[in-house]
């Protein structure tokens, strides 16, 4: 996998959120914005860690998309595939500052450039020459039926081209509004995935994997191993294209609390990070992104299944102590994170 260039897909956002004084404290009247959205952070990831990583979305002519396309593309990504018509660029209001707190999420995301796509547009085929990898996530078919038509025109040119796919099964519930659940809407396109990623509880919701009731905090981590093993079991019975299957497990007991680690499932093989945790983070928002980069990055340099679930997960947790949607360490920073948390 390491020869060829990686293409992200999805929706190009704005992050408005309250400044804050410190970790929870906010200040009144100030605001921040942070350019984000999960396919784009795992490309500002990609980007920065100098794999070959492009980016599209469709966005306005204007300075505000310009701007956030800027900053993704200082992040080492090409965005010269990127579409430019429409009329406005989503947002999401953080009701904190850096997701620091159980607050809410506001999106304002209807009728923007990216939600007016519609099927039959886009020359999928030509879009993907040259590429040998396409990442997407669950968060593009959420949004409407027709963005759920687009990415399975993607997905079907993806397969047909030979290109690896991977997925984030990203559930944002309060996008799902449009009369159809994710279960009848992913599998189908997971169906076309080599590479899928998220956490126990989405995998059910979305694709009907076994869960148990009742596991909450104070459940065992063998316990959750456990599940993991079985939901990528399952997910790789249904859907035999997937090879690769990977969770993360986070847990916060505080609004400053965060304990992290992960997965990895190839066949019968299951690997399993250290555990990771702080008391002392600066924004978690992206998190989650970052070890989809990190799981795509292993994959893509051909690391063992140790290493790919070690460095999905430092990358993850080295997020944790960066403002913003976009990560900002190294490869070198999170090897050696990696090693001392072996240490």
């Amino acid at each position: 996998m390491k020869n060829g260039k990686i293409l992200t897909f999805g929706e190009l956002l704005w992050r408005v959120a309250s400044a804050a004084k410190g970790a929870e404290e906010p200040t009144e009247g100030l605001m921040q914005m942070h350019p984000g959205g999960a396919e784009a952070n795992v490309a500002a990831a990609l980007g920065r860690w100098q794999l070959p990583c492009s980016y599209f979305s469709c966005l306005p002519e204007n300075e505000l998309a310009t701007r956030a396309l800027t900053e993704l593309a200082n992040c080492g990504v090409d965005t010269s595939p990127v579409l430019r018509q429409g009329d406005r660029m989503g947002l999401y209001f953080l009701l904190t500052a850096n997701g620091l707190s159980t607050g809410q999420v506001v999106y304002d995301r209807k009728h923007s450039a990216f939600s007016q796509l519609a099927p039959g547009q886009l020359d999928w085929e030509s879009l993907l020459q040259g590429y040998t990898w396409f990442h997407w996530s669950a968060i593009s078919p959420a949004l409407n039926a027709n963005t759920a038509a687009l990415c399975k025109e993607a997905l079907t040119a993806a397969r047909k081209l030979g290109l690896t796919v991977s997925v984030d099964l990203n559930h944002r519930n309060r996008l799902w509004d449009y009369g159809q659940s994710p279960r009848e809407v992913m599998p189908e396109l997971v169906a076309l995935c080599d590479v899928v990623m998220g956490n126990i509880w989405a995998a059910h919701t979305m694709l009907g994997t076994p869960l148990a009731a009742g596991l909450g905090r104070e459940t065992e981590q063998q316990t959750y191993l456990r599940h993991a093993a079985q939901a990528a079991a399952d997910i790789q019975q249904q859907f035999p294209q997937c090879r690769h299957v990977a969770f993360t497990f986070r847990f916060m007991d505080s609004p400053n609390h965060n304990l992290f680690y992960g997965t990895y499932h190839h066949g019968t093989r299951h690997y399993t990070s250290a555990t990771h945790e702080t008391q002392e983070l600066v924004d978690r928002i992206g998190s989650g992104d970052a070890f989809m980069a990190g799981l795509i990055y292993g994959l893509y340099q051909q690391l063992d299944g140790q290493a790919v679930v070690d460095f999905a997960t430092s990358a993850a947790f080295q997020k944790l102590f960066v403002s913003g949607d976009f990560g900002k360490h190294t490869v070198t920073q999170i090897k050696a994170h990696m090693a001392s948390a072996e240490a």
